[in-house]
């Protein structure tokens, strides 16, 4: 990974962010979710809400590139928890595309992106995964974050009702 470079996205980073949205979607969620729901995921779709969010910058949206060609993402910003304290940041979304799995990529973009939190005076981190998510769940148990008890909520993709559940973690060392 001594090519890969993280930055913060650019409205041209937009095609391959929903791309790789799209593609990991299918690859992650093959056994969770139904074929023809993920067989109708749209490119172009994600690629205008991409456009939007990065001509907003919030969520803040940080590409990782390797030798020139955009291999994962990852955004965050404020929580959108209603219960979450003012100081909490959450990673709304984090995605590797497959070929790049178990590279290091995804652990780069949370490195730097828990370096942004940092600077930006977060105190804690959350984000919330498919419970059946074993292998989202254990990079993020990986990264420090621990499952929240009593979090789990349902929800309905393409017809399945899934429970996801809330990680958290400290940003600051002074954070139990």
């Amino acid at each position: 990974m001594a090519r890969l470079q993280i930055r913060r996205a650019v409205p041209e980073d937009a095609r391959a962010v929903a791309e790789i949205h799209v593609i990991s979607w299918q690859s992650a969620y093959k056994d969770l979710l139904p074929p023809e729901q993920l067989a109708s995921l749209s490119v172009e779709k994600r690629e205008k809400s991409w456009c939007e969010c990065i001509a907003a910058g919030t969520p803040e949206l940080l590409v990782a590139n390797d030798n020139g060609s955009t291999v994962g993402w990852i955004n965050f910003g404020k929580s959108r928890d209603n219960d979450a304290p003012v100081s909490r940041a959450e990673i709304w979304a984090l995605y590797v595309a497959p070929a790049s799995w178990s590279t290091g990529v995804g652990r780069m973009l949370w490195l730097r992106a828990f370096e942004r939190m940092t600077e930006q005076g977060f105190r804690t981190c959350s984000l919330w995964v498919i419970a059946e998510n074993v292998r989202a769940i254990q990079f993020y148990r990986n990264a420090g974050f621990v499952q929240e008890p009593s979090s789990a909520k349902s929800l309905e993709l393409g017809g399945v009702n899934v429970q996801e559940v809330r990680y958290v973690r400290a940003i600051r060392s002074d954070v139990a």
